[in-house]
């Protein structure tokens, strides 16, 4: 009796992780671009199953058996982008981080986009989170220097040599400068959004990094993350999300809660990409004489 009892709930423990591990591994890859993929590739072996089973194809069963491997390196190749940045936030909790210093850097970007918005002169601005930014631009010039409102104002300035591309903050340092960051390619966006607001679009896409964007034509501020970009935000509004989101990192102190808050807001149901809170209001027409 206890040999069955030993014997039984065995099945039941593999079964039940396995379910887990495939719950969550389709919860990963939803929403993201090889979403798409494994619908059909699911699709495909689902159809090709029912097929063998019911006409007793011998070959084509072995073939399905034996390539157990290469689905595994298919799906390896495949999300490849999705693993590499769910297991670098993983590596990189940060469990020590500083608030003031956090604080202090919203601040200096506040500030920052308050005083280009003014006079309109374009700006992106991009806040490196747990994922290298580096690895996800193609060329950079290295700046290293404290975060301040007037070198981001010199770096953005029409005349500067450098002011073209974005600028990568690490904690309260300016690091590069001039940086070309990869464009979405999604095509549902509309055709007057800019190369910064794709860029930021797309960059977000890639990295956990939460960019502030200033438009040049209208002054409208603008933020993106996790692939949405949001117009015409306010300062307050921008200091609030920033705040919501470079702050949040510092609370998160165990795996279990990291886990958690990541698969929450990883898999919230999509919104639109671009989304307009404030437009921006015209110019005053001159008054005729």
């Amino acid at each position: 009796m206890w040999t069955d009892l030993e014997t039984g709930w065995r099945p039941a423990v593999e079964i039940l992780i396995l379910a887990v591990l495939i719950y969550f591994a389709f919860r990963f890859v939803r929403g993201t671009r090889g979403w798409p993929v494994v619908i059909g590739f699911v699709v495909v072996l689902l159809a090709l199953t029912a097929v063998t089973t019911l006409l007793d194809l011998k070959v084509l069963r072995w073939i399905l058996g034996s390539a157990s491997v290469f689905i595994a390196l298919g799906a390896l190749v495949i999300f490849q982008p999705e693993l590499r940045r769910m297991l670098a936030e993983l590596g990189n909790l940060p469990l020590f981080a500083s608030t003031s210093e956090q604080r202090e850097s919203i601040e200096v970007i506040i500030q920052t986009v308050e005083r280009l918005a003014e006079v309109k002169i374009g700006a992106l601005i991009a806040i490196e989170q747990s994922i290298q930014l580096q690895e996800a631009v193609e060329s950079g010039i290295k700046i290293d220097c404290d975060a301040t409102p007037e070198m981001l104002e010199t770096i953005f300035f029409p005349n500067n040599a450098i002011h073209d591309g974005g600028v990568i903050i690490k904690g309260d340092r300016i690091a590069y400068a001039a940086c070309i960051f990869p464009l979405t390619q999604r095509s549902d966006l509309n055709k007057s959004l800019g190369t910064r607001h794709r860029a930021a679009i797309g960059l977000s896409e890639e990295t956990d990094a939460v960019i502030v964007v200033v438009s040049e034509e209208t002054g409208m501020i603008s933020h993106a993350y996790k692939g949405q970009l949001v117009r015409g935000v306010t300062l307050e509004e921008l200091r609030a999300f920033l705040v919501s989101v470079i702050l949040r990192p510092a609370r998160t102190n165990n795996i279990i809660k990291w886990l958690r808050a990541y698969f929450s807001e990883r898999h919230k149901p999509a919104g639109p990409a671009v989304i307009t809170r404030h437009e921006p209001r015209p110019a005053p027409k001159p008054n005729a004489k």
